[in-house]
């Protein structure tokens, strides 16, 4: 296991020095471990390119499993922890913007009251980058939108929302009931696009036989957007949620669009692996994110 640990660290970095250097142990010392490794399964596991080395076709294989049984044996070992200390650990959760806002504290301010020992490591984040860190095993749950149709992943479903257009209230388009074709020529602050809510606004365009939004600033930053709508004068996307908790502060306002055209109405909840390991902390935290909402 001790090798197939310091296998991945090289597949990770490229290069033995500075697996050997991030591992604190010799490159002779890696390298031998290597060398097992290559004699255990039969097969040369790295191929030198330059001064850095890369995964072999063989090699890649055996990362793939590698990391599947470092995973299994860390759920082993927090499932064996949670056996022996009940509500006790970590729970590791990703969370968008807006669940973060009105979700979280109550859940967390709960957890805290019935069970002390338990430390909740957040990390606030673009839906997107969280999904993925969920799927490598780096968080337990995820708080935000559902309804993406990835199979490796488990959804429940505690709340809803919408997002709707934003401006400043000085913005032209503010103010009154505005159709679909007042938005050509008019400039956007985005999501990136690999967002689900960018995406939603593209098509919702393109369905209309419209041009999608033309974007001026793309940002990943939530806490960001509200003062650079204000500065800069650009439209928006922003949750009716996270809108009613800053909208004010900086002068923004909802965009009326005729016929809720850009109204995109989602599914809010939590997300988990399909696979993963879900501790007695974790599920209680869970039911507490429920009973928030």
């Amino acid at each position: 296991m001790r090798d197939l640990s310091y296998f991945i660290k090289v597949a990770q970095l490229g290069h033995l020095g500075r697996a050997a250097e991030a591992l604190h142990i010799s490159p002779s010392a890696l390298s031998k471990c290597i060398d097992r490794l290559e004699s255990q399964y039969a097969a040369q596991l790295f191929q030198r390119v330059g001064r850095s080395i890369r995964l072999s076709e063989a090699g890649q294989l055996l990362l793939a499993h590698a990391v599947q049984v470092e995973r299994l044996l860390d759920q082993a070992q927090r499932q064996t922890t949670a056996l022996g200390q009940g509500l006790s650990g970590s729970v590791r959760v990703g969370a968008a913007a807006t669940s973060a806002d009105y979700l979280l504290p109550a859940a967390c301010s709960a957890l805290q009251r019935e069970a002390p020992a338990v430390v909740v490591e957040l990390q606030i984040g673009m839906n997107d980058v969280l999904r993925e860190q969920l799927r490598k095993g780096q968080l337990d749950i995820v708080v935000g939108p559902l309804g993406e149709g990835d199979e490796e992943l488990l959804e429940r479903e505690v709340s809803g929302d919408e997002v709707v257009v934003v401006a400043h209230r000085e913005h032209p388009l503010a103010g009154r009931p505005v159709a679909l074709a007042e938005f050509g020529g008019q400039r956007w602050l985005l999501s990136p696009p690999s967002v689900a809510t960018r995406q939603w606004l593209d098509a919702a365009f393109t369905r209309q036989g419209h041009p999608p939004p033309a974007v001026a600033i793309v940002t990943n930053s939530i806490a960001a957007a509200p003062q650079l709508i204000a500065e800069t004068g650009l439209l928006s996307f922003v949750s009716r949620r996270n809108l009613a908790t800053f909208g004010r502060a900086y002068g923004l306002v909802e965009v009326q669009v005729r016929a809720e055209a850009l109204t995109l109405r989602r599914r809010f909840g939590i997300l988990h692996r399909a696979d993963g390991y879900l501790s007695p902390a974790t599920l209680r935290f869970m039911a507490l994110l429920a009973e928030a909402a």
